[in-house]
């Protein structure tokens, strides 16, 4: 865990950059609507909620019993509010500290300052303001339906020397349910897996992130999980949320939910593969499923992919499931290992991006940081389909990045 002046040093970084944003904001926000009847509410409310922001980083870091429940429940939610207040806050700072630095900038290399442009500067500040707006607006609505609005994406497979009898498997993957975000919120979840009973899949497959970092908040899931259908069965790995290691922890406690979480997944009806495979019989012919451990490019690497293919019969069409596609691109990719398909997730495609797929558009700031972010992608005779996740983390919203289930179907090369 980090040292505490670590902790400190980042924290007063954290809220020094935070006022700078709430400073750039206020002088937004002053210089249009100051004079302005309605002014006083602005700066009540501005205070208000500067005052809730203040309140709840405390108390975020404070322990009692029921901690959990609370956060869940109430924090959760005033940290949506937060960060939906804040991106529009940032634009904003962003837009002041532009016209800033043209003004310094033409008093420091001009021997003749411009008095400022009163018109341009309204403009800017309108101008900025409004797109402040919408951007309020969109968070607002990716947090009420955008999170709720569940859609299938389907995908053709091509395997080279697939047994006729595989032709058409039907495989649904879905990926990072993080259920701690959905305490209670039994009604807007299950519309999602409604769907995935409809689609009746031939093989079900979950990888990985089933909870946030607790295996409290699986467990009323649990019959809604096994409910799921799978002609030829259910498996499932485990993602980086899937080991207790984002709290403070002892050794034994952090053992304890590891194992909750585990057993959770077979209550579930989930053949949790760690680091092995399974041989499927599909009419009378095989197909090779192997599941690591989490294995991601900065975060932890448990997976043992050799071990997972250990005694397996490579000459059989081999499905992978590995949460982090950076292990396909380090460990699978260029024939590093004999797997014709990797089954990933963990991106969430950050929950925002903007997809029109028949103008050839798909951007995600997620790219800044994966190169394969959400989709199918082809290497070769190698395929990545990475999931862009069921739930939601940290910012409980999407935001043109609806929460996804994915089927695809194996066909001949």
């Amino acid at each position: 865990m980090p040292s505490t002046a670590w902790i400190l040093l980042t924290s007063a970084i954290l809220f020094g950059f935070l006022a700078l944003i709430e400073l750039g904001a206020w002088r937004s926000m002053v210089r249009m609507w100051s004079g302005h009847a309605r002014f006083n509410i602005i700066r009540w409310v501005w205070g208000v909620v500067m005052f809730i922001q203040f309140v709840w980083t405390i108390v975020y870091f404070m322990r009692w019993p029921h901690w959990r429940e609370f956060q869940l429940q109430y924090l959760l939610l005033t940290h949506a509010v937060l960060i939906s207040l804040l991106v529009p806050k940032l634009f904003l700072a962003g837009v002041e500290a532009l016209d800033g630095l043209r003004y310094w900038g033409q008093w420091a290399f001009s021997s003749k300052v411009s008095r400022p442009n009163v018109p341009r500067r309204t403009f800017i500040t309108v101008a900025g303001q409004a797109t402040a707006g919408v951007l309020l607006g969109a968070f607002a609505h990716g947090m009420s339906r955008g999170r709720r609005g569940y859609h299938v994406r389907r995908h053709d497979v091509l395997i080279n020397a697939l047994p006729s009898a595989l032709e058409g498997l039907r495989i649904v993957q879905i990926s990072d349910a993080h259920l701690g975000s959905f305490l209670g919120q039994f009604d807007s979840v299950q519309p999602g897996l409604d769907m995935v009973e409809a689609l009746d899949p031939d093989i079900l497959c979950f990888t990985g992130d089933l909870v946030n970092d607790h295996s409290d908040e699986a467990e009323p899931w649990i019959s809604r999980f096994q409910a799921l259908p799978s002609r030829y069965g259910k498996f499932s790995i485990l993602g980086n949320h899937d080991y207790a290691d984002y709290a403070r922890r002892t050794g034994d406690e952090r053992e304890a939910i590891r194992s909750r979480i585990r057993a959770i997944h077979g209550e579930m009806g989930f053949d949790l593969l760690m680091d092995t495979h399974r041989v499927v019989k599909i009419k009378g012919a095989s197909l090779l499923l192997a599941g690591v451990q989490n294995w991601g490019r900065g975060f932890r690497q448990s997976g043992d992919l050799e071990k997972a293919l250990s005694g397996a019969d490579l000459g059989l069409p081999t499905i992978l499931m590995s949460h982090d596609p950076t292990h396909w691109e380090e460990k699978v990719m260029g024939e590093k290992a004999p797997i014709e398909l990797t089954l990933s997730g963990h991106t969430h495609g950050m929950q925002i991006g903007l997809e029109i797929p028949s103008l050839g558009i798909k951007f995600s700031p997620c790219r800044l940081r994966y190169k394969r972010w959400g989709g199918l992608y082809t290497e070769g005779n190698q395929h990545l389909h990475v999931n862009r996740g069921f739930g939601v983390l940290g910012f409980p919203g999407r935001i043109g990045m609806p929460p996804e289930i994915t089927e695809l179907t194996l066909r001949k090369a």
